[in-house]
């Protein structure tokens, strides 16, 4: 067997080992808790809605808009946004926001590693801002809730920062599932937004939680699916049209909305008051608005399920839009406690509603089904997301394709139109900044053979520790460093000024030969048919900028491999997205070069 076939052996699609069984595992446990967490949420939420609107200390599916105040109504919202801030002064600041940024900060920045506080406040205080008339949805509260629940189990375990992440993230994907019934879509929203990697030593563990929430949902009788709908739709050019058109118009919703929330951020901001009272205000904006449209108060699930079955009127459903987009960005730029998604589902379902009458004839409530996929989507720049998402939600696989037209088309208008998503944008607004396009590494599969100098200049053994010297500093020597070799080629070591000079301090005879001073040396050599992945390994740990390259069949010198070459690798991916040429020889070039911060 040849050497290089030796090298290869060891080399796989994957580097996953058992250690994910283990992993997967804990994840059993960590949906288990995660499912009671989001079922607790579930009824806080109504819990205090009855307490706030009706001064009932029960569990009835009741809406804030059923209670009839008046004008009293108006100051539910201020209390309960009064108690949130006191949580966030005095608690967790963490529970402010939607919960979503909030998880990806810590995955990114703080290890994964999430308190006990979290766990505790963020349910508590969505259910009172929910409960008292905010206009969120219960998703982003329980995945920052699930994410706390599996980070916590993950800190009493002796795991790495990479499965503690993974607990994470499987307990958020658990406590979305728990909340809609849909797992499929919360194993994409950990792809597409929450574990910055695919790679199955992640994706396992998170599946085996959202399948285990949903299994464990479905024992306890819990809906499913949630918004029933059986509208179909015959694929057609005229259809098409409508999907693009849908899609175009919620990324225009998408941005709009965007730019609402952080532009209400950005005045509050500048109010002269500290930030815990601003969810009074936000909390006045939301009662005020609960007068001019009741419906857009609380969760809003029922607004969801009028839409699919085609009874809103699109003057209504204008009213609703208008008042709840309003209502929302207010309340969430004023840093109080909720989710997007349910939200976001009833905007884009609105517009959907609207623009019904002007598109091909379908089903009632599929155009509203389909923006309101596409509005979730483009907002939180997961268009696989949003298209499970409705699919589940709904029971229809039939709309897939109508789906997922809508979502791409989504999509792709607001990473045209926005920098930053809705969920990245706040992350920014505290000095850091993330990347969400994940390629494969150009040096896993570039070899040091591809790249490597094949010309190399060389110093002989004979030559001694003066000679070294004065080659080294001469004028005409071009390079900092040269492999040393034998009268048979094989490499003794490497030598530069540095290492000159540390011969000479410890008074090394200037007559000694270099290969006197290599002879039994410990040298770091790289192979042909190497991956740049494991060469830039050995050159950090080495701590050296060059490498020779030998032949593995007969040890001998056959190139020079240093950090420059392992740049030209990226330089050279670069051009490649840049340079455009067409069959005719025409060839054009993007002078913007690309960077990752881009």
């Amino acid at each position: 067997m040849k050497p290089s076939q030796v090298w290869h052996r060891h080399l796989g699609d994957f580097t996953t080992d058992a250690r994910v069984l283990v992993i997967a595992a804990i994840a059993v446990v960590v949906a288990t808790v995660a499912l009671m967490g989001g079922i607790v949420l579930l009824k806080l939420i109504q819990l205090a809605t009855n307490i706030a609107y009706f001064g009932r200390f029960d569990f009835e599916m009741l809406k804030p808009g059923d209670a009839s105040l008046g004008y009293a109504a108006i100051l539910i919202p201020v209390l309960g946004a009064l108690i949130i801030g006191l949580m966030a002064r005095f608690g967790s600041e963490k529970i402010r926001g939607h919960g979503i940024p909030e998880a990806i900060e810590a995955i990114l920045l703080g290890r994964s590693r999430l308190d006990a506080k979290v766990a505790v406040l963020k349910p508590l205080s969505s259910a009172i801002s929910i409960g008292s008339g905010g206009p969120f949805g219960a998703e982003g509260p329980i995945i920052m809730t699930g994410g706390a629940i599996g980070s916590l189990i993950a800190q009493m375990l002796p795991v790495s920062d990479n499965e503690r992440k993974t607990l994470l993230v499987a307990g958020a994907a658990a406590g979305m599932t728990t909340v809609f019934g849909t797992p499929i879509a919360a194993i994409m929203l950990a792809v597409e937004l929450l574990l910055f990697e695919w790679t199955p030593r992640s994706f396992i563990p998170v599946a085996v939680a959202a399948i285990v929430a949903d299994v464990e949902r479905s024992l306890l009788h819990m809906p499913m699916p949630l918004f029933p709908f059986q509208g179909t739709m015959d694929i057609s050019l005229a259809a098409l049209g409508g999907w693009v058109l849908v899609g175009i118009a919620s990324a225009l919703l998408a941005t709009l909305l965007t730019q609402m929330v952080y532009a209400c951020e950005d005045a509050f901001e500048k109010l002269p008051i500290h930030w815990m009272w601003w969810p009074m205000i936000g909390g006045m904006v939301v009662g005020l608005g609960g007068l001019i449209e009741p419906d857009a108060l609380g969760v809003g699930y029922d607004n969801i399920a009028r839409m699919l079955d085609g009874h809103v009127l699109a003057s209504a459903a204008l009213a609703l839009l208008v008042v709840k987009a309003i209502i929302w960005a207010v309340a969430l730029g004023s840093g109080t406690s909720g989710g997007v998604l349910a939200p976001l589902l009833i905007m884009g379902g609105a517009m959907g509603a609207m623009l019904a009458g002007f598109l091909p004839a379908a089903d009632p409530g599929l155009w509203a089904l389909l923006a309101m996929s596409a509005t979730m989507g483009g907002t939180m720049r997961a268009p696989l997301t949003a298209t499970f998402f409705a699919v589940e939600l709904t029971g229809n696989t039939h709309i897939l394709v109508p789906l997922i037209a809508t979502c791409a088309a989504a999509h792709a208008g607001t990473v045209l139109l926005m920098k930053r998503s809705i969920l990245t944008e706040k992350i920014a607004r505290r000095g850091h900044h993330l990347v969400r396009e994940y390629r494969v590494d150009p040096f896993a599969l570039t070899r040091v053979s591809e790249v490597m100098t094949t010309k190399v200049d060389t110093v002989a053994d004979k030559m001694t520790l003066h000679g070294a010297a004065a080659f080294l500093t001469a004028p005409e020597t071009r390079h900092p460093s040269f492999p040393v070799v034998d009268a048979d080629g094989h490499v003794l070591g490497v030598i530069d000024p540095p290492t000159i000079l540390r011969w000479r301090r410890r008074g090394v005879h200037r007559h000694t030969t270099l290969g006197a001073l290599l002879a039994n040396r410990k040298i770091t050599l790289a192979y042909p048919d190497e991956y740049l992945e494991s060469l830039s390994d050995k050159l950090l740990a080495a701590n050296i900028s060059h490498l020779p390259v030998v032949s593995r069949t007969d040890a001998k010198l056959v190139g020079y491999i240093g950090w420059k070459d392992l740049m030209r690798v990226r330089s050279k991916q670069q051009a490649a997205e840049r340079e455009r040429s067409a069959l005719l020889g025409f060839t054009a070039v993007d002078r913007k070069p690309k960077s990752l911060a881009e």
